[in-house]
């Protein structure tokens, strides 16, 4: 005897739950296979030798938000030291390969960002930039123009400089300052601090060079020996004062001619500042992350406002004794730190 064939009902129903079964555990397969995280391109614009420790900050405050090198972000970082043609060179490398986000630093860099990544729809975070004075934002509170960024307090740390040195010298009637010719960020920062020196009775004797060379020979023409033509020299915030070739310059002729110096702490050569009033790099690129994570989640970045970088006081005592100055007690309970 034959078994007796399925109906045509029973098999027709017998297809549809292997069909169905087929689904469902290619659904159930979907389900427990999560796509790839979006791997984040950024493309980092180290322009300031001095303040690369911005790359540092920023990408450990990243790393605290969640975002892990080789896993959901990936780092373009490029270095140079104050070079125009250099950061056009790199900027346009990251808009050729398409990154999602740049950070730029120092103020000129990030002038640069801007102009080059307005026109590709590229979001900028800037770092070490003054916004005073060179149009880099449209306002503190909504910068504008797909950027966002932490603020390099120029004009206040130059202010903040001449008190201290003011405090430290009363008797210091006429002030050298050097600094970079041409610099962005400078007159701002002169312009803040000519009414100041004057309501003191200071007068700023204003130093722009281009070079170390030039530097040199400038310094030559306010005296030699025991005369000079200034009572002490005052950096403001910009490459000379940060500058190791600038510096040992300065440095030199400060010792030669017992002249306190100060305003940015640097130690070359065995040449040191007397005091330094500055922001920490770490610190900026720190908080440039936290700007970074709200634009990498979609928000834009012109509309997320700019931060400001809080300044660290920095008193070297060992040089105040070898020049013979009395910090006053007012001046060391304020210093973040008293290098003895």
């Amino acid at each position: 005897m034959h078994a007796p064939k399925p109906s045509t009902h029973h098999a027709w129903h017998y297809r549809m739950l292997l069909v169905g079964i087929a689904v469902i555990t290619l659904i159930l397969a979907a389900c427990g296979t999560p796509p790839p995280p979006k791997v984040y391109r950024v493309g980092v614009l180290s322009g300031l030798e001095y303040a690369a420790g911005v790359t540092d900050g920023f990408k450990a405050g990243l790393s605290e938000l969640g975002y892990r090198e080789g896993e959901n972000i990936s780092y373009d970082i490029q270095a140079t030291n104050i070079d125009p043609v250099a950061y056009q060179r790199i900027l346009q490398g990251f808009v050729a390969n398409k990154v999602d986000l740049i950070l730029a630093f120092p103020t000129e860099a990030a002038l640069d960002a801007k102009a080059i990544a307005a026109t590709n729809d590229i979001p900028v975070v800037f770092g070490f930039a003054q916004i005073e004075g060179v149009n880099l934002v449209k306002s503190v509170r909504e910068p504008g123009k797909n950027l966002t960024g932490v603020r390099l307090p120029g004009p206040e740390l130059a202010i903040k400089r001449f008190e201290v040195m003011h405090t430290i010298v009363p008797q210091a009637k006429r002030i050298l300052v050097p600094y970079l010719r041409d610099y962005p960020i400078v007159p701002p920062q002169l312009e803040a601090l000519r009414p100041v020196a004057a309501a003191a009775g200071v007068t700023l004797v204003e130093l722009p060079v281009a070079s170390p060379d030039e530097l040199e020979a400038a310094l030559k023409l306010q005296g030699s020996g025991d005369t000079v033509n200034v009572d002490a020299i005052l950096q403001l915030v910009e490459p000379v004062a940060v500058t190791p070739a600038f510096f040992v310059v300065l440095g030199r002729f400060a010792a030669e001619h017992r002249l306190p110096l100060g305003g940015a702490y640097l130690s070359v050569d065995g040449y040191e500042s007397l005091f330094g009033i500055h922001v920490d790099s770490k610190d900026i690129g720190h908080d440039a992350a936290s700007l970074a994570d709200k634009v990498l989640k979609g928000a834009p970045a012109g509309s997320i406002p700019v931060i400001s970088g809080d300044s660290i006081f920095q008193i070297n005592y060992r040089e105040a004794q070898r020049l013979g100055l009395s910090i006053p007690a007012g001046i060391i309970s304020e210093a973040d730190q008293v290098l003895k």
